[in-house]
């Protein structure tokens, strides 16, 4: 019984992959040179109605101009970068996020003062990355997966 359930959860549960992370992982440590900790991880994608595979990226960095002005910064970077806001993005609703595309990955951004999951890799990322006298630490945590079709409007 019990093998038969962990069959049935494990046919469930999309195979999770960190592909989708790669571009959007790079982007953090290359333009806003903050530790990125990549991890396979499933959610609820309330744009499309599914539950879908992918991956998150917790990361950590300084900024001497504040979080608010730095995730300004990040998205006018990200849109530098040629990263493209989703068609009818829906982004997390009641929150400082925003989705971008880039290729086939859909990523959900959203930028904190302060660490929210209170996970390993928050705390990791943290003390990957040394804060001076004028700095203040700020958090990005990025969920990214296949791009896929929005559920149609009033689907539940």
């Amino acid at each position: 019984m019990l093998v038969s359930l962990v069959l049935l959860l494990a046919a469930a549960a999309p195979a999770a992959d960190t592909t989708h992370c790669t571009q959007a992982a790079a982007f953090l440590r290359d333009e806003q040179r903050m530790a990125a900790i990549v991890e396979p991880d499933t959610m609820n994608d309330w744009r499309s109605q599914q539950r879908v595979a992918g991956c998150r990226i917790t990361a950590s960095g300084a900024t001497t101009i504040g979080v608010r002005d730095e995730a300004i910064r990040l998205y006018d970077r990200l849109r530098a970068a040629k990263w493209v806001r989703t068609p009818d993005p829906r982004d997390a609703p009641s929150e400082a996020s925003m989705r971008f595309r880039w290729r086939q990955s859909d990523c959900l951004f959203n930028v904190s003062r302060d660490a929210m999951l209170f996970t390993d890799a928050e705390q990791r990322a943290a003390e990957a990355v040394p804060i001076k006298t004028d700095e203040s630490r700020y958090a990005v945590f990025v969920q990214c997966f296949t791009v896929m079709p929005p559920a149609a409007r009033g689907a539940s």
